[in-house]
């Protein structure tokens, strides 16, 4: 990949403008989950180290270009500084003369913090008139904020055009695992897709179908498989009106030598709760009256054979309703599955994904996957094989 890091910049007595993401949760005055603070402090150490001055750029909730102090960086604050363990400065503003100032007056060893990039219009609007305004803040452009990298903005895409240029560490971290698992991976390559429809990920498991080896279809997803191979799926939620475009995928998938794996067991209920009685059927066994709540343990014997042939992972999407015991079995034995693959050096496991990470710590295993993205959006649409503008304009 033709991008730089950190490494290659001269970043001593630079003003080192940093586009970050500290889109963190925040209830009664308290970030909630300071996972993407965290993994913010390889980069702001090493730019510190080197002698250079971090100027922190970033979104926070939706205030649709106007000032919201209830979405005001500021309160982010103290958590930084917990984080990062030196003093962070704070300007209302991310341009014009206040945040000049503001980075003017910047002590070495101490970081800056400008206001909510969205508080203006022209941020996701991409202004050229912004992102020049805000790289007349920095030497040196940094972005570490791989989540934000599918979204041409002034602060992602704007900025990086104007300005030498280079990925910050977690970005690095991203970009190498997803080259690893999609853009030079070790064959034969798995993907396992799950979640609830099929029509949000069309495009997604179309460049699948081209790329990996085994493609693993489960959740509610793959009851609309089922349906399209004509089998009962009873009251499962699944896309009726998607089972041509199902037969379409696989009838593709088929053309390109990709075997897609779809359960062969399943868990069934008549209701949608936690330790609903259930039942285990084949998959072409399911009664008119239940639902389809997770994979059966014939499918996770399936799907662990198949990790155990390969050599590269790449997952979004859980298996079934993991949200509901014991409906979460059939995640947390395909990840815990991988998980020792991947301990044993077998295999490259990189996952993605708002739920997919959340299954992935509740089934205890995510320290174990070779990289978990901390990216939403920008993940899945690099697994579509889509351009990624925050991604593209570091590589200009």
């Amino acid at each position: 990949m033709s991008w730089k890091t950190l490494d290659d910049m001269e970043l001593g007595g630079k003003r080192v403008l940093m586009r970050v993401d500290l889109n963190v949760p925040f209830e009664n005055g308290v970030v909630t989950d300071d996972t993407r603070i965290r993994r913010l402090v390889p980069s702001i150490s090493d730019v510190l180290r080197a002698g250079g001055k971090p100027v922190l750029m970033s979104h926070f909730g939706r205030p649709k270009g106007a000032a919201d102090p209830a979405l005001s960086l500021q309160q982010l604050v103290p958590a930084l500084e917990t984080a990062f363990g030196v003093p962070v400065m704070f300007v209302a503003d991310c341009r014009g003369p206040a945040a000049e100032a503001a980075v003017a007056a910047l002590p070495d060893g101490q970081i800056l913090l400008l206001e909510n990039t969205r508080f203006y219009d022209g941020e996701t609007k991409n202004d050229p008139d912004l992102a020049a305004e805000m790289a007349r803040l920095g030497d040196v452009y940094c972005n570490d904020a791989f989540s934000t990298a599918h979204r041409a903005h002034a602060s992602t895409e704007g900025v990086a055009r104007l300005l030498p240029a280079c990925a910050g560490r977690l970005m690095q971290a991203e970009l190498q695992a997803l080259d690893a698992a999609l853009g030079q991976p070790q064959r034969p390559v798995v993907a396992v897709v799950g979640g609830a429809k099929v029509s949000t990920k069309l495009e997604l498991l179309g460049n699948l179908t081209t790329k990996v080896d085994y493609l693993v279809i489960g959740g509610g997803m793959a009851n609309t498989f089922l349906a399209a191979q004509g089998k009962e799926i009873g009251t499962s939620l699944a896309e009726r009106d998607m089972t041509d475009t199902a037969r379409e995928i696989l009838e593709d998938a088929r053309t390109a030598g990709c075997r897609i794996i779809l359960p062969v067991d399943l868990v069934v209920a008549q209701n949608f709760a936690a330790h609903a009685p259930h039942q285990t059927v084949p998959a072409d066994a399911c009664p008119a009256d239940a639902m389809i709540l997770d994979a059966g343990p014939d499918t996770v014997a399936l799907i662990a054979g198949t990790f155990e042939q390969a050599r590269t992972l790449i997952w979004n999407g859980p298996m079934g309703a993991f949200e509901l015991p014991p409906f979460d079995a059939a995640t947390n034995a395909a990840a815990q599955k991988a998980a020792d693959l991947t301990k044993a050096g077998q295999l490259v496991s990189v996952a993605g994904g708002g739920d997919t990470v959340a299954a992935l710590n509740q089934a205890g295993v995510s320290a174990d996957f070779t990289y978990i993205s901390s990216a939403g959006g920008a993940f899945l649409e690099w697994m579509e094989g889509k351009t990624l503008p925050g991604v593209a304009a570091l590589m200009a």
